[in-house]
């Protein structure tokens, strides 16, 4: 059974990237869905596939369910629709557009077609993960949840050591320095 695997770019920024895989007999909702996990997105959205050619141009649409807009042509839907049927070039390039409010849009890429399947990986699979994909509905940290572990782990009081209103610190010190040269004997 053919193996088809799938650069998925981020539009803005194509140094951020997943590599999915696919049978050739999944459909058009595995591979959206394998998207949505690769890059950590919820499923709760509106989200379209559009075949496409080498300079990206929008062509047949392959809709999650038929919506209400115009369409050119009748789209084809996501469940019945087999990956393997619309490959027509072996570097087959789709586009993505998830979350029509937001407009996500991923360039997805045929990179690679295998004759033969993994055994151990559950397909469709995300097999690469490059770069720092965006948060869905807001601004994510560099290393993302850890980051908010690290801000309540330190989490600043304004009561606490060193950290106090501005000038206040300067004039603790200096008492503090004159009370350790008192102590010495030494004047000031």
């Amino acid at each position: 059974m053919a193996v088809l695997k799938f650069r998925v770019y981020l539009e803005e920024d194509d140094s951020v990237y997943r590599d999915v895989a696919t049978r050739h007999t999944q459909s058009f909702l595995d591979l959206n869905n394998i998207i949505l996990k690769a890059y950590e997105f919820d499923n709760k959205h509106q989200s379209t596939f559009y075949r496409s050619n080498d300079q990206w141009q929008r062509g047949r649409e392959i809709t999650k369910e038929k919506y209400d807009k115009a369409y050119k042509v009748e789209p084809l839907l996501m469940a019945p629709t087999m990956i393997g049927s619309e490959i027509k070039d072996p570097n087959q390039k789709f586009i993505f557009v998830y979350d029509f409010a937001k407009n996500w849009t991923f360039l997805v890429e045929l990179i690679n077609v295998a004759r033969e399947e993994d055994v151990k990986k559950n397909y469709p699979a995300l097999i690469k993960s490059e770069g720092i994909g965006p948060s869905q509905y807001g601004t994510k940290g560099m290393v993302g949840d850890k980051l908010a572990e690290v801000e309540e782990k330190y989490d600043l009081k304004s009561n606490a050591e060193g950290f106090g209103e501005e000038g206040e610190a300067d004039e603790k010190d200096e008492m503090e320095e004159k009370d350790e040269d008192r102590a010495d004997g030494s004047e000031f």
